[in-house]
């Protein structure tokens, strides 16, 4: 059997996100900017449901097995009931939603927006819009983790929230790279978060605010290839860690997937690159599958755009390859 099968009815414009199920490894999530949010049976390779947004997807998560919510473009929050297709409007933000999670122990849905806000959201109750919490700059991105919750923002700025008390960030950062945050992921663990930035490089950061942890943080250069003497760089599109081993994945532009161990500062594997840059990954929850999304990422504008290939999902079945190396 091949190590990775293709999905069919894949978007048919670029993919913005990629998520499983927290609770079955074999239904996988996806929004792209066809105004779509898509929800597919990997094993039967079927595509169960299929909700139109009134514009571009740019966030999707699950809350539990049979519900999810979106953001985009058109600046509402939705939620979704994956089995009947229903959507539940549940309020709105005043520019562009950019990222959405759920917060399963508290049945909290948080949502960051480019209004320079994040939102809580009860959707169990008629009036779901909990709270309100400003932000110094946009949401670019957000990832949750037991009850810490990391926000990346333009400028390279970081909050890192504890959950339960959104009043004020338990920290705030700037980033440890350069230039613009492309991607985020939460350690397994909890104790800490990976970034990737627009010049090829990536970030390992650590919560605990002591000087010997702090110590510990590195950066490295990834995602970059020579070709006649010219060097190439392409941006982290997406990161996501491994729920067993704590080992983590890197996409970039350069259509390639890279297997990390934080730890040992090694890379463990890198796969054969694909047909064109890769937006989205992300693991089951069982760590046994690795879903790619590869479509354009818009690094070269409209021109770019004319000879881009059609967005295609890759399900690649994990191996050895995303277990830690034993010194």
């Amino acid at each position: 059997m091949s190590d990775q099968v293709e999905l069919s009815s894949p978007p048919f414009d670029s993919v913005s996100q990629i998520h499983f199920s927290p609770t079955n490894p074999d239904h996988l999530l996806v929004s792209a900017w066809d105004t779509t949010v898509r929800f597919y049976d990997v094993v039967t390779n079927e595509q169960k449901a299929k909700i139109d947004h009134r514009a571009a997807v740019l966030a999707c998560s699950f809350g539990d097995a049979t519900h999810a919510y979106s953001g985009g473009l058109d600046n509402g929050v939705r939620e979704i009931d994956l089995a009947t297709e229903k959507v539940t409007y549940l309020g709105q933000h005043g520019n562009a939603v950019s990222a959405v999670n759920y917060a399963r122990d508290q049945n909290a849905l948080i949502s960051g927006s480019w209004d320079l806000s994040l939102k809580l959201w009860d959707p169990r109750s008629s009036a779901a819009d909990v709270s309100t919490h400003v932000l110094p700059e946009r949401v670019y991105h957000m990832d949750l983790v037991n009850n810490t919750l990391v926000v990346s923002m333009a400028s390279r700025l970081f909050h890192i929230y504890d959950i339960r008390k959104m009043s004020e960030p338990a920290q705030t950062r700037e980033s440890s790279l350069k230039f613009m945050t492309r991607s985020l992921a939460c350690m397994t663990d909890g104790k800490g978060y990976a970034i990737g930035s627009v010049e090829g490089r990536i970030g390992v950061e650590y919560f605990d605010p002591s000087p010997e942890v702090q110590d510990q943080k590195y950066a490295f250069k990834c995602h970059r290839q020579t070709i006649e003497e010219v060097d190439h760089v392409w941006p982290v599109n997406s990161l996501a860690f491994h729920p067993v081993h704590n080992t983590f994945a890197s996409a970039g532009s350069d259509g390639t997937v890279s297997i990390w161990d934080h730890k040992l500062k090694k890379r463990l594997r890198q796969y054969p690159k694909y047909s064109g840059p890769i937006a989205a990954v992300a693991f089951s929850c069982d760590g046994s599958r690795l879903a790619v999304g590869v479509s354009y990422t818009w690094d070269d504008g409209e021109e770019g755009a004319k000879t881009a290939e059609r967005p295609a999902l890759w399900i690649r079945r994990t191996g050895d390859e995303v277990k830690p190396r034993q010194l």
